[in-house]
């Protein structure tokens, strides 16, 4: 109710006492929505700041006000070294005016977020604070007054729309009428609670009181009272207002911020927490490894070298057959030792994976209790104090960036193998030098495969040949026989502008025929 009639109505009485004589020195801005006005009085001076945000409108009259030495402009300068004559309300309207000696006029129209202030010389409009409100320049300052017709005649042809004829009230007003049990009384009797409700407003004392998580200026009695906010004068009353909700609402705003932050990262923890587990639970059920290696060499002599799938009795699922895929290339027992191979890097990642599920689970703890105290906290010093204190998880570390390539290491060289088409161009783009050795296997898809050049030394006839292997592998010849594969340096190998990802142009090239054979 700060900006209602009849608030606004004993304002202004206040203010005359307060203001009668005075002279205006500066009118100056230095925040969008905010215009500050500096009186001379005998004594100190007196400062209105008008806080006219689209979320929050608002009067208040700080003791002092330090003007900012940038981003500072003077505004109303016809009011400047005016001096106040009369301060008037208009009736049944949301709005007074300071009037001065030589028919200068500033009005301050409080509607909420349409509120603005507007200068008036000779009863025309000369100045807007909010320029872009282009309808305020129409106002008439001998139009603003409303009238309403309290007779109960009146009342008793518009009982079903009350709020429309008493427009003067506001929703706190018809809040506290039906705390009153009004919606239940006789017509008659409505319009004696109006009138009385009328009566208190005309007579009220002011307080700041909490309503279904609000904050509010009241002239009635509605809603808990917040302790020791009652005021007897409207200007200590509004003052403590304001800097009650200010603080209230940067308390609330903080508060919400801390608790959606803190409940995404549990949201977080807990999806990634749950994930882990899923794969976690995925790894656990597949034995297969150990199983296929178990019986390879319980087996062994039953099977040739240049196997690829054998069907062997399971003695783990009651002897059920069970067929396992080979490397022809490698003996039965180095097989087994790739399955072993398998299975204990599984027992790795099952490791890692409940490192991190109970990491996670900590991490869901101590985002809980930092929860339960924020949510706790009843101010906004509280708040800030705890925000503070409470612990800190550590924050993810920020991964560095991939390379484009998985490295194999043969006879003391580095090969290097595009993992697909555009990691394939970074590598052969910026990874690379000119006397690397380049591989690719011919015509068709693949990976691009480095042999790192070491000063100094040749190029081993065995490390083309893996390298060369490899690339056949990471192709789409990977199941044939022989595979033809490029070799040449990588200052014979460009790119053409406009080649798709991983498309090159080989200047210069020598063709060997290799197995495919991958890095496992």
């Amino acid at each position: 109710m700060h900006n209602n009639f009849y608030f606004l109505r004993q304002l202004t009485v206040a203010l005359s006492k307060r203001l009668i004589g005075t002279v205006v020195s500066e009118c100056f801005s230095q925040n969008k929505d905010e215009l500050i006005i500096r009186l001379e009085t005998n004594a100190s001076p007196f400062f209105i700041k008008a806080s006219l945000s689209p979320s929050f409108s608002c009067l208040s009259f700080p003791d002092s006000f330090h003007r900012a030495k940038k981003n500072s402009v003077d505004l109303f300068n016809e009011a400047i070294g005016q001096r106040i004559k009369a301060i008037s309300t208009f009736e049944n309207e949301r709005s007074f005016v300071l009037r001065f000696n030589d028919d200068t006029e500033l009005l301050f129209k409080m509607h909420g977020n349409r509120s603005n202030i507007i200068l008036f010389k000779n009863g025309i409009v000369t100045e807007l604070f909010k320029n872009q409100m282009t309808e305020d320049a129409a106002i008439s300052l001998v139009t603003l007054h409303r009238a309403i017709d309290w007779r109960y005649e009146h009342f008793e042809t518009h009982r079903d729309k009350p709020e429309s004829i008493y427009f003067t009230f506001g929703k706190i007003v018809w809040t506290y009428l039906r705390t009153q049990n009004y919606d239940a009384l006789s017509d008659e009797k409505k319009w004696h609670a109006i009138n009385n409700v009328r009566n208190q407003l005309e007579q009220p004392t002011f307080s700041i009181r909490e309503l279904n998580g609000k904050v509010f200026f009241s002239l009635l009695e509605v809603g808990d009272l917040i302790p020791n906010k009652k005021f007897s004068d409207p200007i200590e009353g509004v003052n403590e207002f304001f800097s009650f909700y200010t603080q209230h609402e940067a308390f609330i705003r903080e508060k919400t911020a801390i608790i959606s932050a803190l409940r995404s990262r549990l949201h977080a923890a807990e999806n990634y927490r749950q994930k882990t587990q899923n794969k976690l639970d995925e790894i656990q059920r597949d034995t297969n490894y150990k199983t296929w290696a178990d019986l390879l060499m319980a087996n062994l002599h039953t099977i040739s070298t240049g196997t690829e799938r054998i069907t062997l009795s399971n003695f783990y699922l009651d002897n059920l057959p069970t067929e396992i895929k080979l490397k022809r290339e490698l003996s039965p027992q180095k097989n087994a030792a790739v399955f072993y191979k398998k299975s204990k890097n599984q027992q790795i990642e099952i490791n890692h994976l409940q490192q991190l599920i109970e990491s996670k689970a900590q991490e869901r703890d101590v985002l809980l209790a930092q929860l339960q105290l924020i949510e706790a906290a009843g101010d906004l010093r509280a708040l800030r104090k705890l925000s503070d204190q409470r612990p800190r998880i550590k924050e993810k570390e920020k991964q560095p960036i991939p390379v484009p390539y998985r490295e194999v290491s043969y006879n003391g060289f580095k090969i290097w193998i595009g993992k697909n088409a555009q990691h394939n161009d970074t590598l052969t783009l910026k990874y690379s030098y000119k006397d690397d050795l380049w591989l690719h296997a011919k015509d068709v898809a693949g990976s691009h495969v480095l042999i790192k050049h070491q000063a100094g030394k040749v190029f081993p006839k065995d490390v083309i040949e893996r390298a060369a292997q490899l690339a056949a592998y990471y192709s789409k010849r990977k199941n044939e026989t022989l595979c033809p594969v490029s070799v040449t340096q990588k200052k014979y190998v460009r790119k053409r502008k406009g080649d798709p990802a991983g498309a090159v142009v080989v200047e210069r090239e020598e063709v060997v025929m290799v197995e495919p054979l991958g890095d496992g």
